[in-house]
């Protein structure tokens, strides 16, 4: 199994009425809980991408659901504009729903692996045709409890997606993520899972800043409670995105993997 760990995040930005304002920065992100749409705004140099990136990163690991990202009104030098987009793509790519379409009327963005529109509402159109999977999500509170919220969500998604052969494996992956948090983060977490193309998706959310622990492989007869270690053993790929104010351990597991291995 493969494990993905990403650079810390920088320390967020700060938050005044829906805009993301990085500190003497001359761009804004504008972004709106209730609206699937951000807008970036200002001049972007190389300089203020991790910002800009950090700050889509805040919104799309606070919501589940597709996100339009606005760059018409981005004075951009260089490859910003792109670099933001690829970066910000090669975080998500396995979160459970976190689909992006851009807005870039100049087309700098074009080439990142994206779906790119020349206005809003073109990408919004673009957003309602795509299809898009069933997301689940639950916030759950640092309490020991919460595990076992989590395995039924998780076995409920399963049947209801027609991997029942996931529950299991799915079970074990999601329980040692939220004891996780419990244990070590003492946060509030949101766990939100989705299926896509005979995959289960699975991501806990939490709010500290500290990376999760992991020790290696985990033996193959490991019953239980050994943290993270079991994930690295059910899961094809999973991982940890540093956001500004937490993080989130994401992992993925086949439905081939489960039929070969029981095989």
């Amino acid at each position: 199994m493969r494990r993905a760990e990403r650079p810390d995040a920088r320390p967020g930005p700060d938050m005044h009425n829906g805009t993301i304002m990085p500190t003497d920065a001359p761009y804004l992100v504008e972004t709106d809980g209730s609206s699937v749409v951000l807008h970036v705004v200002g001049a972007l140099d190389p300089a203020g991408v991790p910002a800009v990136r950090d700050a889509l990163l805040t919104r799309l690991s606070s919501g589940s659901g597709p996100v339009v990202v606005d760059f018409s009104d981005v004075r951009s030098t260089g490859p910003a504009v792109q670099s933001v987009v690829a970066e910000v793509l090669r975080e998500v790519a396995d979160w459970p729903g976190a689909d992006l379409v851009i807005c870039d009327p100049t087309g700098a963005a074009a080439g990142a692996g994206v779906t790119v529109c020349p206005t809003v509402d073109s990408a919004l159109t673009a957003l309602s045709r795509s299809p898009r999977a069933e997301v689940t999500d639950v916030d759950l509170p640092p309490v020991a409890g919460s595990a076992r919220l989590a395995r039924e969500l998780v076995t409920d998604g399963c049947r209801r997606w027609g991997l029942p052969e996931l529950a299991e494996p799915a079970c074990i992956a999601v329980t040692e993520m939220v004891n996780n948090v419990v244990a070590h983060a003492g946060t509030p977490m949101t766990l939100r899972l989705a299926a896509r193309a005979g995959a289960l998706h699975l991501a806990v959310r939490d709010h500290s800043t500290g990376r999760p622990r992991y020790a290696g492989p985990a033996p193959l007869d490991t019953a239980g409670g050994r943290g993270l270690l079991l994930i690295d053993t059910v899961a094809r790929r999973w991982g940890s995105s540093p956001v500004p104010d937490g993080k989130v351990v994401w992992c993925v597991l086949y439905a081939e993997d489960e039929a070969a291995f029981r095989d």
